[in-house]
């Protein structure tokens, strides 16, 4: 007797699986723990377009990233990829069950396959919060949440009521509501973009909706994305709470002129300011031509031949580190030498490495202050007179100099080559000559030059900040006035002195009752003159 097979579901403890993950309301920060670990794990990630470049951060390079289709299209994407033993997420903006998730979640459990659901930060509470809006202020306090196409029948209470996709007609929400009888004077705020560095929020009165957006220079020609409105007495209380959009460098477009790896750490302190960082390189690191130099200089250290080592840059020490791992070698080759390190960066980089250095200048911490902080050579206490220098091929010649003039034989040797970098796409150098950017930082004369030679000077309207005289110097004499410079030669003072200039400007426009704008968003003028 023949028995008809019947097809029996996977089983949902093995095998691939879904998961519907929330991304949170646009800030990255707000990703929760749980979902980022998922998308690293992901074999195929589903995701709109306006979330692909938050789900790359954390995607292995064999993961596929795609866009969804209609509901069960993309359901029968997920539920395929889970049967072929893969973990798929479907990412959704906001919280997943308020955006949609439910259906695909059903079509999973229907199908046999085992799903998880990651909730994320709705924009119901995330966007008020960075406005400064308090959405209870007691425990006992109402709250309502409603789409805009709910407004006309919504009755007046005292509750804070938040209004979802009020992008579409914040005018219209007033009538409607005050027609419901909402009074005229009823607390209103709108806010597009939250929780991003476009953020924007205008406050009013449901009677004053229309003059005021227009008096703040807003239309729904000039704005983009999702919209949220807060109406009800919580609204005074953003005067006293904003905390976003008051950041000192809010909304600041920044251009970073370094190598990737040393911008990462200027431009997550911008962030921590409010500023949108563009990273863009004017220098390419590379070896040495020929390396038989840097063996022998290993070879030297292992062997005791020298009594110092001068660290003058991040990557000098990268690149003796990179020759220390080739050969198998780690810290404890250095017992018995004593280093030195031009600054607090390259100090870092030493100790990562496992090194405490013996020598950092205090005050100027560059070339030139290290040749001044550095002691004499002295027959009775330095058994050895011989110094490693590992640096750029076109670093200055002071150091060297200095330590000769002193009585130390110094071993010049060529660690690493700069290369000027190729230049930036044409929409970014189309902003550096434009004034597209509100500020730019430079941490050396270097990225002076290089940045003017693959990318052009920038605009008279562009903030300048320089980490230090040498730097100023140069700027000058490529025709750029100097705004800003740090107080201490290093780039997290750079930056914090840029954060005090963006307060300062703040503080100026709210005194003299003007509104505060970015200084992309002035009068365009002619090129910076020096003063």
């Amino acid at each position: 007797m023949n028995v008809k097979e019947v097809e029996q579901p996977p089983d949902p403890g093995t095998g691939g699986w879904v998961a519907l993950v929330g991304a949170g309301p646009g800030d990255g920060g707000l990703l929760t723990v749980r979902a980022a670990e998922l998308l690293g794990q992901a074999g195929l990630v589903v995701a709109a377009a306006h979330l692909a470049d938050l789900a790359r951060r954390y995607l292995s390079p064999a993961a596929q990233l795609t866009e969804p289709g209609d509901a069960a299209a993309t359901a029968e994407t997920l539920v395929q990829a889970a049967r072929d033993g893969q973990l798929a997420v479907r990412l959704f903006g906001g919280d997943p069950l308020l955006n949609g998730a439910a259906a695909e979640a059903a079509a999973c459990a229907e199908a046999g396959v085992r799903f998880e659901i990651v909730p994320g930060v709705p924009l119901a509470t995330a966007v008020p919060a960075y406005a400064g809006i308090p959405l209870a202020s007691e425990p006992n306090a109402e709250l309502r949440v409603i789409h805009a196409a709910e407004i006309s029948r919504v009755a007046y209470s005292p509750a804070t009521l938040v209004v979802l996709g009020a992008d579409a007609g914040p005018a219209e929400l007033g009538k409607m509501l005050i027609a419901a009888g909402w009074p005229e004077a009823t607390p209103f705020a709108i806010t597009w973009d939250g929780t991003t560095s476009t953020q924007q929020t205008v406050t009013s009165t449901l009677g004053r909706i229309g003059p005021d957006l227009k008096a703040a220079g807003v239309s729904l020609a000039n704005t983009r994305g999702p919209a949220i409105a807060v109406v009800g007495e919580a609204v005074n209380m953003r005067g006293t709470l904003s905390w976003f959009e008051t950041k000192p460098l809010f909304g600041w477009r920044v251009l970073v002129p370094r190598t990737k790896e040393q911008a990462a750490v200027v431009s997550q302190r911008l962030r921590e300011y409010g500023a949108v960082p563009e990273e863009v390189p004017t220098i390419a690191v590379e070896p040495p031509r020929t390396p038989q130099q840097m063996e022998r200089a290993v070879k030297g250290l292992v062997t005791g031949r020298y009594q110092w080592v001068a660290f003058t840059s991040v990557n000098a020490v990268r690149a003796v580190r990179e020759r220390f791992e080739e050969y198998g070698l780690d810290a404890r080759a250095f017992a018995g030498v004593k280093v030195a390190a031009v600054g607090e960066q390259t100090s870092k980089a030493l100790l990562d490495f496992g090194i405490r250095p013996d020598l950092v200048p205090e005050q100027d911490q560059s070339a030139e202050g290290l040749a001044a902080a550095w002691p004499p050579y002295d027959d009775v206490l330095d058994p050895i007179n011989r110094v490693l220098l590992p640096r750029a091929d076109i670093a200055t010649e002071t150091l060297l100099a200095r330590l000769i003039e002193i009585g130390w034989e110094a071993e010049d040797v060529t660690a690493y080559r700069t290369v000027r970098a190729a230049p930036p796409p044409a929409p970014i150098r189309e902003a550096i000559k434009g004034g597209g950017f509100d500020a730019v930082l430079f941490t050396s004369s270097s990225t002076v030059r290089n940045l003017v030679g693959i990318a052009g000077k920038p605009h008279a309207v562009t903030v300048i900040g320089v980490i230090g005289p040498q730097t100023a110097k140069t700027a000058a004499e490529f025709g750029l006035r100097v705004d800003v410079t740090a107080p201490q030669p290093s780039m997290a003072a750079l930056v914090d002195a840029m954060a005090e200039y963006g307060a300062a400007v703040r503080a100026a426009a709210e005194e003299a009752g003007e509104p505060v704008r970015r200084p992309s968003e002035r009068r365009r003028g002619a090129r910076r003159r020096l003063r």
